[in-house]
């Protein structure tokens, strides 16, 4: 379908991203949030919900954000779309630096960069369906009075909903209140579009049409950041962003366990140690004992296989986000080659030891398989090399 582009002006000649007065270094992601941390005050004492949180999203991703219920994936996309203010850290949207906005700047500034839709609609009850798509132009002023319910309509049929346009609310289906939601959030032509649990209180059938339908919104120029507690749909997505605890899990780690479910990458999270190896460090020797899995987050590796003379030849360079380890692991036995951090950089691994990852791949059927296959590939390369 024909959706509105991105980036366009809005019809009262301000850029969005600079009417504000705050804008920020160009070149920038189209989000980035840097060093965010956001504490609240309770009656037990200060709680951390965000600790240090570092991300970026660009233009036309599709961005799924997961996590357990209190991990703060949910408080992160209130910082993001300034519903709540950050405790410290920086908060930069479209070139606007969301933590520098004062009160009556951040709503003028939402309605121009944001489209907003919510776990349960949050639609007037009040007024009819076209009516309440037309809200963000009467408030933000962008269109002329005589077109915005020609564009309200417009949008209304792009997400199937044209003819229920004159119902109240109450008067159409959940899954149909949601897709009158997301013709709301396109009302101003939006950037960036920021769903939290937009499929939660709807059934898998309605849930699969509404995440085909932000498919159709990436595919024409969006950008999508959407919190979901599925985790099907988020492996379906362009990028995970994954929270525990606050804190936000490397992407190379979350890319890595792919297939895990949201407790299964919590409890991988909470067991991964750092590594740091000097260049030319030896990581893990072939013939030794198998007690870790390794993922790389920065640098690279080479992988090494004895030969019968005692020369050793590198089958492989491994880069940040694959992984190494997993075949002594899970094929038991001793390692079948060795691997060494590359001559001109320092490498960075997340370890997680033999019991974890045994537990995991035992409970994770997708991931089991995929990493069975990864197996019989680079056996086959390192018996080539052997030979």
């Amino acid at each position: 379908m024909r959706l509105p582009r991105i980036g366009a002006k809005s019809r009262n000649g301000l850029s969005p991203a600079v009417s504000s007065g705050q804008a920020g270094p160009a070149g920038t992601h189209l989000v980035e949030v840097r060093s965010l941390v956001k504490e609240y005050h309770t009656e037990a004492g200060v709680f951390r919900a965000l600790n240090s949180v570092n991300i970026s999203v660009d233009e036309g991703e599709f961005v799924a954000v997961i996590g357990k219920s209190g991990s703060g994936k949910s408080t992160l996309i209130n910082m993001i779309t300034g519903i709540d203010r950050p405790t410290s850290g920086e908060v930069w949207v479209n070139g606007t630096g969301v933590h520098l906005l004062s009160e009556s700047q951040l709503a003028r500034w939402r309605g121009l960069n944001l489209g907003i839709v919510f776990q349960f609609f949050q639609l007037l009850p009040t007024l009819s369906v076209v009516d309440n798509v037309m809200l963000p132009m009467d408030f933000c002023n962008t269109y002329p009075a005589r077109e915005r319910r020609d564009r309200a309509m417009h949008l209304l049929e792009q997400v199937g909903m044209a003819e229920r346009a004159n119902k109240l609310p109450s008067a159409v289906s959940g899954g149909q209140q949601q897709r009158a939601a997301i013709a709301r959030a396109l009302a101003n032509d939006p950037p960036i579009v920021v769903a939290d649990e937009p499929t939660g209180n709807l059934d898998s059938k309605t849930a699969e049409s509404v995440f085909d339908l932000f498919n159709e919104l990436v595919a024409a120029g969006k950008t999508i950041v959407m919190v979901t507690h599925d985790n099907d749909l988020a492996t379906r997505t362009t990028k995970s962003i994954f929270v525990a605890d606050g804190e936000v899990v490397n992407e190379y780690v979350v890319s890595a366990l792919h297939g895990l479910d949201v407790d299964q990458l919590t409890l991988a999270a909470s067991k991964l140690t750092p590594i740091l190896y000097q260049p030319g460090a030896i990581i893990v020797r072939q013939g030794d004992e198998a007690d870790l899995f390794y993922i790389i987050t920065r640098g690279a590796v080479d992988v090494l296989v004895e030969q019968p003379s005692g020369a050793e030849i590198k089958v492989a360079t491994l880069k940040s986000g694959q992984y190494f380890g997993e075949i002594a692991l899970m094929r038991g036995g001793q390692r079948t080659a060795t691997v060494r951090a590359v001559d001109d950089s320092d490498v960075e691994v997340m370890a997680l030891d033999r019991e974890t990852f045994g537990s995991l791949m035992e409970d994770a059927y997708k991931t089991r398989e995929e990493m069975d296959n990864a197996i019989r590939v680079r056996l086959d390369e390192l018996g080539i090399a052997a030979r």
